[in-house]
């Protein structure tokens, strides 16, 4: 995964080493936690090797950290769970000191109002 030239110079090489594959793919679904990803597409977002993410993939599944529902991948909404994971912890971080903490309101103002085509309609 890239990273900025202000937190290449910025950050230590413990700071850039410490987050790992797996650190990488739960922040990245943690910041996307309202969406469901195959793992190719979490590869492509983060640049990282296909492979390498879908190893990360299961080890968070077998630590209960992701869901995984036919090829698709998401963040659990066990916060608990979440919260009791460091490298959660160092990934968020990294994330909102790179580009800057989510405003949830923001996000809200600009949802669609219509759900995603690949939701079913059940009614």
């Amino acid at each position: 995964m890239s990273i900025d030239r202000e937190t290449f110079e910025n950050a230590s090489e413990d700071e850039l080493k410490d987050l790992s594959t797996p650190d990488h793919v739960l922040g990245f679904l943690a910041a996307h936690e309202d969406r469901a990803f195959k793992a190719r597409e979490i590869a492509s977002q983060l640049e990282l090797d296909e492979g390498a993410v879908s190893t990360a993939l299961s080890r968070l599944k077998d630590r209960g950290l992701v869901e995984h529902k036919a090829t698709y991948w998401a963040v659990t909404d066990d916060a608990e769970r979440l919260a009791g994971y460091s490298g959660y912890e160092r990934a968020t971080a990294l994330f909102n000191e790179q580009l800057g903490a989510e405003d949830t309101e923001s996000w809200r103002e600009h949802a669609p109002q219509e759900p995603h085509p690949s939701v079913e309609d059940e009614s």
